[in-house]
């Protein structure tokens, strides 16, 4: 009887365990994962954190730091790949009034802002050398050095560290320290891509969906058996990631549609060798075959546009909770310290620029977070570099 009681314990603690962290799944893996985060969340003691890109590697360290005894600070998260080198060690450690043309002030970096709690390190296999060297003192004596400052910080910090490379093969290509990445995996978490885990699929892409849904206003038919199915005999080179965006893509572009595999097939990459199993029509017109081709293209292109227009429109418009007396159609204003409230119908065609406007601003924005790196930008937007080309092009911007 007490095992059983026990037993029921765990499987609360488990399923509060997926609601707080967005770690969803019920495979055996995610359930080992989720009692190794329990066991070294407590505990002082760095976590090196290895899967591939889109599997949920911030969604695993912010797990261990809201679990720690520092989790009423903030979880401060760097990603060390987006930070050109020549400006990593200011970001990192700060740096002090005219250590640099254009330092008009000293500057805190991210290992001081996190100070008393964790430092999360993604893909930390992209940071250079010499960064490298500053990470392992912070490590073993729990100080730095700001640029232009002959005086050490001592801080106190947790380092959750993250890649999607292999650090071990790494370290013998000498583009990685061995000593750092001794200290850096004490412990480690291996995230197994989506296509090792399928059974999580179906939890997965309904939780997506309901959220989606929920945040959006938007009213969803679900999904049948044979959708499932070709979710399962595709190989998710995007991982979790990529099954959230194709959710969402889909509810948006087949409103009012229960979605099958026919719906589904639209959208994923069929020619992979996984998918090649899934019934499909034999021995069509070549007409047909160019015709077929020439729409998938475009409902790629109308799936880019359409992603990058709710994007911008989830800054501009971040859904919120409406209140008794308000419908799906009432405004909001902040006006100082009160609201102007009215109803209108539609929202978009009075206060948003057009869709093109939209999609110049947030394209460049993007181009100058990254500092013109095309194949970074087009990964944060989640559209090819050569949708990308095209739009810089189209958009006459200055990358």
């Amino acid at each position: 009887m007490k095992e059983k009681v026990k037993n029921s314990n765990k499987r609360e603690s488990f399923e509060e365990f997926q609601t707080k962290s967005a770690i969803i799944g019920n495979s055996l893996a995610i359930q080992q994962i989720f009692e190794t985060i329990e066991q070294v969340a407590p505990i002082d003691i760095s976590v090196l954190i290895i899967g591939e890109s889109g599997t949920g590697k911030e969604l695993v360290a912010r797990a261990i730091h809201e679990r720690s005894h520092r989790a009423e600070k903030p979880l401060i998260i760097v990603n060390s790949g987006a930070i050109p080198e020549g400006i990593l060690e200011s970001e990192l450690f700060g740096h002090e009034k005219g250590a640099f043309t254009g330092a008009v002030g000293a500057r805190k970096g991210f290992f001081e802002m996190a100070d008393d709690s964790t430092i999360f390190l993604d893909e930390i296999g992209e940071m250079p050398l010499n960064a490298q060297v500053k990470i392992l003192r912070v490590l073993e004596g729990n100080e730095f050095t700001r640029v232009g400052s002959g005086n050490p910080k001592r801080v106190d910090v947790r380092i959750i560290a993250a890649t999607n490379r292999e650090l071990d093969q790494e370290v013998q290509n000498g583009t990685f320290r061995q000593d750092l990445y001794y200290r850096l995996h004490a412990v480690t978490i291996a995230i197994p891509p989506l296509r090792a885990r399928k059974e999580d699929i179906p939890l997965l892409a309904q939780t997506f969906a309901t959220q989606f849904c929920r945040e959006n206003h938007i009213e969803f038919h679900g999904f049948d058996n044979s959708a499932f199915a070709a979710m399962n005999n595709y190989h998710w080179p995007g991982n979790v990631r990529e099954l959230k965006n194709l959710i969402e893509s889909i509810i948006i572009l087949e409103k009012g549609n229960k979605i099958d595999q026919q719906i589904l097939l639209k959208y994923l990459d069929v020619g992979s060798p996984e998918m090649r199993n899934l019934p499909m029509p034999l021995n069509r017109p070549t007409e047909q075959v160019e015709r077929e081709f020439i729409y998938r293209v475009l409902l790629d292109l109308k799936s880019e546009i359409s992603q990058l227009r709710e994007l911008i429109l989830s800054r501009l418009f971040p859904p919120r909770r409406l209140k008794e007396w308000e419908t799906e159609n009432t405004i909001v204003i902040p006006h100082e310290n009160s609201e102007i409230v009215f109803d209108e119908t539609p929202v978009e065609s009075r206060l948003m620029p057009s869709l093109e406007e939209m999609e110049r601003k947030l394209i460049e924005e993007t181009l100058h977070r990254f500092d013109g790196n095309k194949r970074k930008t087009a990964k944060s937007l989640k559209i090819s570099e050569r949708t990308l080309y095209r739009k810089i092009k189209e958009f006459n911007l200055p990358y």
